[in-house]
């Protein structure tokens, strides 16, 4: 897990703790794979390339009743401690509250999407 992608997590948190519209963001592969779940997801509005610069992003952020849907973001997986989940262990989470974006060989997915597709993988992030 990349530095950038850490950063990124932080800045959407913290962005919408202070009720901002949108962040820009350094553009990177790995990023847009994590974008896209948040979005499929609806904690975002949407990305786009930044007119000013086209290595970075404009990430809209997107709230309810004027309250921030990302209030804490908890790392699962560090570069010094892997964790890897059955699909058995999948199903043992509860993650009604939150979202849990897990990385496998399919790509990037959603808890709910993993448990469709009856695969495990490294989960990267738990955002609530």
């Amino acid at each position: 897990m990349s530095f950038n992608l850490n950063n990124m997590f932080i800045k959407l948190k913290n962005a919408q703790l202070v009720k901002k519209p949108f962040i820009t963001h350094k553009k990177q592969k790995l990023c847009i794979k994590f974008l896209n779940v948040l979005w499929d997801e609806g904690y975002i509005l949407g990305y786009k390339t930044s007119n000013s610069n086209s290595n970075m992003f404009e990430i809209f952020l997107k709230y309810n009743n004027g309250k921030p849907l990302i209030n804490k973001v908890i790392f699962l997986t560090k570069p010094s401690k892997r964790m890897y989940l059955s699909l058995k262990q999948l199903w043992k989470i509860d993650s009604n509250f939150g979202l849990i974006i897990i990385s496998t060989n399919k790509g990037v997915l959603s808890k709910q999407d993993c448990q469709k597709l009856k695969i495990g993988g490294e989960p990267f992030v738990f955002i609530c």
